[in-house]
């Protein structure tokens, strides 16, 4: 039995409704995500504030934080943030074949991004517990110990969704129904 509603700007709780309006401005609608987590005051508004912090103050581009967001909502089975995701990395204009390795968990033929998801996987896999050799194939393209720092914030802020996402079976909602996404059965693991 899933115990949670999807809350519209009436039914939700007073002291998430700020966070809702803002949220409902920015996106033209109430994306079904806030609607569950207007249930909890603090984790709609720290959701939302962590999302402007990852959008404002990190140093990934548009598509390398969509390489973090969506690498994290493959390996914790997603679905919503699949199709959320795919949704906003295709209308910031990441490449058609970025995207797509990403859903199928396969690796980016760009060698930058392709170090970055790999990186970001295995953040969430081993917890943050990187032995040399990985944190040196990360460095070795370019990013920095600022980057690694970057990563773990944007891992936790996805596995806030794709958690609560699992927990309240948050239905997809339309706008992101053209990327509806299960996760694919791998054979191997690169």
């Amino acid at each position: 039995m899933n115990p949670f509603e999807v809350h519209t700007l009436e039914s939700a709780p007073n002291e998430s409704k700020p966070t809702l309006e803002a949220v409902t401005r920015s996106f033209g609608a109430l994306p079904n995500l806030f609607g569950v987590f207007a249930e909890s005051p603090a984790v709609v508004q720290g959701y939302a504030a962590l999302g402007s912090v990852l959008e404002k103050s990190t140093r990934f581009s548009p598509a390398e934080l969509q390489v973090v967001l969506l690498t994290t909502s493959f390996e914790n089975n997603c679905e919503y943030c699949m199709a959320a995701h795919s949704t906003v990395a295709n209308m910031q204009k990441v490449p058609q074949d970025v995207i797509q390795s990403l859903r199928d968990g396969r690796p980016i033929a760009d060698a930058r991004l392709e170090a970055l998801r790999v990186f970001t996987r295995t953040v969430v896999e081993q917890r943050g517990w990187m032995q040399n050799h990985q944190v040196e194939a990360f460095l070795e393209v370019g990013f920095t110990k600022r980057h690694m720092l970057e990563v773990i914030l944007g891992v936790a802020f996805k596995t806030i969704s794709n958690f609560t996402n699992h927990l309240a079976e948050t239905p997809v909602d339309a706008a992101f129904q053209r990327f509806a996404w299960s996760k694919p059965e791998l054979t191997t693991r690169d």
